[in-house]
């Protein structure tokens, strides 16, 4: 490997890794609010917004992002509904994410032994605030290790928002290849970054899941 290359290179590629991380940060809150609410209505079973929700679910977990991603940005163009690359890649990176982390708190939630819903009930609280003060809690702690999962992968999904020319790490690595000629070097780098990324994001979830489980144990 040229030590020079890397050098050159590498303010370029920590450049385009800040696009990386917004890509991947309002996607993922994106992403919980769509999953949350998403799981509430297959829950709940409203017969007409539970079979949007779950059609939604169908769809986006049936299909490649990739195709996910060409439907937003060349498809809505078609129907008046034209949107940037950056935008268009949020939206498909949000709306991808969402689906599955709506598995993911659907199962949590439903783990919790559903004796404590009634149980909260029965002592005068709403649905709403049994599912806030009881459910949510115990069900977060079971959920964080496949939510984990499901941001990591959102991360590596950013690079795919590349074929529509956004600017993020593996786009800039590609640029940067075309001029110097060095994939394995360039690539690899780029590599190196992911791997940072998302080691620190699993450190930072690993805390978060040990500070849940202490607090649950009080």
């Amino acid at each position: 490997m040229d030590a020079t290359i890397i050098i050159d290179s590498l303010p370029s590629l920590l450049k385009a890794t800040l696009m990386t991380i917004f890509l991947a940060g309002i996607s993922i809150l994106i992403a919980l609010i769509i999953g949350f609410f998403t799981a509430i209505v297959r829950i709940l079973k409203v017969r007409i917004v539970n079979g949007i929700a779950s059609t939604y679910v169908s769809i986006i977990r049936g299909t490649p992002l990739l195709v996910q991603i060409f439907v937003i940005y060349y498809g809505l163009s078609q129907i008046g509904l034209a949107l940037d690359p950056i935008s268009s890649g949020i939206l498909a990176l949000s709306l991808n994410a969402g689906a599955y982390l709506s598995e993911s708190f659907r199962a949590s939630i439903l783990a919790v032994d559903n004796g404590q819903m009634e149980a909260a009930m029965s002592m005068g609280m709403t649905y709403s605030q049994a599912l806030r003060r009881i459910i949510l809690p115990q069900s977060l702690r079971i959920a964080i290790p496949t939510l984990s999962n499901s941001f990591i992968i959102l991360i590596k999904d950013t690079s795919l928002v590349s074929v529509i020319t956004v600017t993020e790490l593996l786009q800039m690595s590609s640029l940067i290849i075309a001029k110097t000629f060095e994939p394995l070097t360039i690539y690899l780098l780029a590599a190196a970054i992911y791997w940072m990324l998302i080691t620190l994001l699993t450190m930072l979830l690993d805390k978060m899941e040990a500070r849940t489980s202490k607090h649950l144990v009080r």
